[in-house]
C-alpha cells in the first residue's frame, strides 16, 4: 500500500513530548520493559511448579528445541523494532501521550501479519513454556493470548476509524495473525 493510499491524521489535543524523549523512552521500553515482561516474567513462573523434562539445573534435549521459538520471536521483535524506530525518525517534533493509532505501518513484519508485535511475544512466551517445561509458563501463554485477542479487535476498530478505506483494505489482504488472510 502507498503512502498516498494512507490518509493523513488528524493533529491531537492530548499532551505530547518532544520526538527526541519518545525515542529516548521507547528505547529504554524495548531495551529494559521487553526482556522483563517476556523473559523475566517467563523465569519466574518456571519456579513456581515442576520443570518438566529438567534434570537438576539441566534441561532436556527436547526442552532446548522451545529456544527456537524464543530466537525467531526475539528476531520479530527486533524487526518490529526497527520499522518502528525508522518510522519514529519521520514523525513530527512532538509526539503526543494517548493510546490512540498514531501511524499506519504496513511494511516490514507488517506485511507479514497485522499483529507481529503479539505474535512474536507469543512466539516467546510459548517457546519459554516449551524450554522450561513448565505449565505456569504454558497457562500465563495462554491467559496472554486470549487477552491479545481482546485486545486487537479493540484496535482493529479504532484503526478502521482512524484510516478507513485503506485499513480495511490492509485487513483484506493481511492476515491478523498468520497464514493467508480471509
Amino acid at each position: 500500500m502507498s503512502a498516498p493510499d494512507i490518509p493523513a491524521s488528524k493533529p491531537s489535543k492530548r499532551p505530547s513530548v518532544p520526538r527526541w524523549l519518545a525515542l529516548i523512552l521507547g528505547l529504554i521500553a524495548w531495551l529494559v520493559g521487553v526482556p522483563l515482561a517476556h523473559a523475566g516474567a517467563p523465569w519466574a513462573l518456571s519456579l513456581i511448579g515442576h520443570r518438566y523434562g529438567w534434570t537438576g539445573d539441566s534441561p532436556a534435549s527436547w526442552n532446548l528445541l522451545g529456544l527456537i521459538l524464543v530466537l525467531v520471536g526475539s528476531a520479530c521483535l527486533i524487526w518490529v523494532m526497527a520499522i518502528g524506530f525508522a518510522h519514529a525518525a519521520e514523525m513530527r517534533d512532538r509526539v503526543a501521550l494517548d493510546w490512540s493509532p498514531k501511524v499506519f505501518l504496513v511494511r516490514g513484519p507488517y506485511a507479514l501479519s497485522r499483529n507481529p508485535m503479539y505474535v512474536a511475544e507469543l512466539a516467546l512466551w510459548l517457546g519459554w513454556s516449551v524450554f522450561y517445561g513448565s505449565l505456569a509458563v504454558f497457562t500465563s501463554c495462554l491467559i496472554l493470548g486470549a487477552m491479545m485477542n481482546g485486545i486487537v479487535q479493540r484496535e482493529e476498530r479504532d484503526l478502521e476509524a482512524r484510516f478507513g478505506t485503506a485499513y480495511r483494505h490492509y485487513k483484506t489482504s493481511v492476515p491478523r495473525w498468520l497464514g493467508t488472510p480471509r
